[in-house]
């Protein structure tokens, strides 16, 4: 069986997100949608809200599997038998973060494969804090989120 993660801290998770990881599931046949938990940031979801809008968006994809984690990516995609970490890249800046970070991952573990999705043009833009600053100001979000994360966020900057 050929096993996927794509990693992310989707803080929130975008159309953008969900575009790549739509195209990667079809690629192999389970894909693990990894929820970085990273306690040096301060996110806007807690990784449990961010594991469960996930699950939400992604219940029409059967070999989509949500998960959190913490610590190296390589040893979360060996604890779940994945062979292939996908990523996604809007623009070259992102290109050489992530080819560092796959060459690092293959020297800490050969059996390993990064693939690279390149973002569908009409979310080339995109990122979660884009839409987390355009949400604290009362912007519309719609463009931007699957229908089902734009009331958590609603919800999220009236609490603030």
């Amino acid at each position: 069986m050929r096993i996927g993660v794509y990693p992310g801290s989707f803080d929130p998770v975008t159309l953008g997100h969900l575009d790549i990881i739509e195209r990667s599931s079809k690629i192999v046949d389970k894909l693990i949608v990894g929820v970085l938990n990273n306690n040096s940031k301060t996110p806007l979801f807690s990784a449990t809200e961010r594991v469960n809008m996930l699950k939400e968006v992604t219940s029409h994809i059967p070999n989509v599997e949500v998960q959190a984690f913490s610590g190296l990516l390589v040893d979360f995609a060996k604890k779940n038998d994945a062979c292939i970490v996908v990523r996604g890249l809007r623009a070259i800046t992102d290109f050489e973060y992530e080819l560092q970070m796959s060459q690092t991952n293959r020297i800490i573990s050969p059996d390993i494969d990064t693939i690279f999705f390149t973002t569908n043009l009409k979310y080339a833009y995109l990122s979660s804090s884009t839409v987390k600053e355009v949400a604290k100001f009362g912007g519309d979000i719609s463009k931007f989120l699957p229908e089902k994360v734009i009331s958590h966020m609603q919800e999220k900057f009236k609490e603030q």
